[in-house]
């Protein structure tokens, strides 16, 4: 966990950039052209007056090409890269401009490793409101500084009007991973026991209700969150821990399979044990989904073996969104490189790796 000190710094960061998200801008344009994108005075004037003054920290305010950093004694790095495109580009719980960052760590905490800092690329489309993009990037400047990661370098470039979804944001995090930590599907046996942290399919759910095309209302918010915190208090409790893996698209089922086929085992998933809230089921019942096929954003599945489950289980829950971790599964040698479910009613199904695209981009 953060320590106080950490938690006074937060603060404080979080306190400048809502500062600055309510100033004017110092820029003559309302909207993004193809001039902020020339490398001239109006680049120049984006990055002063939008970009800068959110992510502001010594090791950015150089300006130069890159970012250097010392690793630490006995440990490795760990990096992780991932683009975000998403429709509404806010909805409930979150925006596009907190996924970037939250979907990075997590790929990051997956590998077991302490997220340090993230590189931000944007690519914006002409036409896009000046005022909107600001608001990404304090989004972005503001879910960094609640990890506890700096912006360390970045760029931006900017297309035609009608070439990109208004804005894209690409996110490659670096991380620092103890040598004497491994994580990792050859290390699974039959008879772990499959953790997860939370409820599944919010994520998918609030952002296909917040584009307003499906008739429905509901008030499940987007599970956006950082969970390495959540991670480090699992592996303190637990080393023992084999694998890690944050479910976001294609849900629990694709990574599921992931799973089953690197380790060579069959993954058998208990229906009566999935924690799904009430709205979420209810959503996906109207539209013909399966909860574990939609996306999650905050959410991280572990393996971890039998014995030690309940020491899983206890170790999320003190942590910040791990309040309703639970088992929901296990590792088993029969039907390997398969992943089944057993069904309420006593029977069993086979679940698949998501088929063609049947559900709406999400992330």
């Amino acid at each position: 966990m953060a320590s106080h000190e950490d938690l006074i710094a937060r603060d404080a960061v979080l306190a400048r950039v809502e500062a600055w998200r309510k100033r004017a801008p110092k820029l003559t344009d309302d909207v993004i052209t193809m001039a902020h994108g020339a490398g001239g005075k109006a680049s120049q004037a984006l990055l002063e007056a939008v970009i800068r003054p959110a992510f502001s920290n010594p090791i950015l305010d150089r300006l130069d090409d890159g970012a250097a950093f010392d690793v630490p004694t006995g440990h490795r790095v760990v990096m992780s890269t991932d683009a975000f495109v998403v429709t509404p580009r806010r909805f409930p719980g979150g925006s596009i401009g907190d996924l970037a960052v939250n979907g990075t760590i997590n790929d990051v905490a997956a590998m077991g490793a302490s997220p340090h800092a993230l590189a931000v690329s944007f690519v914006l489309e002409e036409g896009l409101s000046i005022a909107e993009f600001r608001d990404i990037v304090a989004d972005v400047a503001a879910a960094a500084a609640t990890a506890g990661v700096v912006i360390a370098t970045g760029d931006t470039k900017v297309v035609e009007r009608g070439a990109a979804d208004g804005c894209y944001i690409t996110t490659t995090g670096i991380g620092f991973q103890r040598t004497d930590r491994s994580i990792d599907a050859a290390r699974v046996r039959a008879g772990d026991a499959l953790v997860v942290s939370g409820t599944i399919g919010d994520h998918g759910i609030a952002v296909m209700v917040a584009r307003g095309n499906l008739a429905l209302a509901s008030d499940v918010p987007s599970d956006s969150a950082p969970l390495h915190e959540l991670v480090g208090s699992l592996l303190d409790a637990v080393p023992e821990t084999r694998w890690l893996r944050d479910p976001t698209r294609g849900g629990v089922a694709s990574s599921c399979n992931e799973l089953a086929v690197a380790a060579g085992k069959g993954v058998l998933l208990l229906e009566d044990r999935l924690p799904v809230l009430r709205p979420v089921t209810g959503a996906c019942e109207l539209l013909g989904l399966d909860p574990l096929y939609i996306a999650n954003e905050g959410k991280m599945l572990a393996v971890v073996p039998a014995e030690r489950a309940a020491d899983a289980v206890a170790a999320m829950r003190t942590a910040e969104h791990g309040a309703d971790a639970c088992v929901i599964g296990a590792i088993t040698d029969e039907h390997p490189g398969m992943v089944v479910i057993e069904t309420a009613f006593g029977g069993s199904r086979i679940v698949d790796m998501l088929v063609g695209d049947p559900l709406p981009r999400i992330c």
